[in-house]
């Protein structure tokens, strides 16, 4: 199902999408239990909705791809938000990058355009040197 396709009260939402925001983790106890909670925005390629988050599941991270299986739409101030509830569950489908991971790219990728750069510089060198030999074969002949 399609982020943009949701409504309220809607029951046995199956969704898959990328998170696009994670909010921060905030704790209560409630009959002498302490609860995780955070919110989180996902998309697809329809749109996207706040999702709310709940004890394990706060771990989930930007970039996370998850899959909502049995989730719940409500209205919270006015806002439509989408929820496993609990009777749902979210399967991460694809983890999302840590923390480092884009500086550690951006390294990676910058030595292999350098490497690249390197490559093709030694290949120019030979050129020329191939193009020297071959015009003084010439000459003397």
């Amino acid at each position: 199902m399609k982020i943009s396709e949701l409504k309220i009260r809607q029951s046995n939402v199956d969704v898959n999408g990328i998170i696009t925001e994670m909010g921060e983790i905030r704790t209560f106890d409630r009959f002498g239990r302490e609860l995780r909670v955070a919110n989180a925005v996902i998309k697809d390629d329809s749109g996207s909705i706040k999702l709310t988050l709940w004890n394990d599941d706060t771990n989930l991270k930007e970039g996370d791809k998850i899959k909502i299986i049995n989730g719940y739409i409500n209205e919270f101030q006015g806002e439509k938000q989408l929820t496993a509830g609990k009777f749902g569950k979210i399967e991460v489908v694809k983890s999302g990058k840590e923390k480092g991971d884009d500086e550690k790219e951006d390294k990676e990728d910058l030595e292999e355009a350098e490497k690249v750069e390197e490559d093709k510089g030694e290949e120019q060198d030979n050129e020329e040197e191939n193009i020297e030999n071959s015009l003084d074969e010439e000459v003397e002949e």
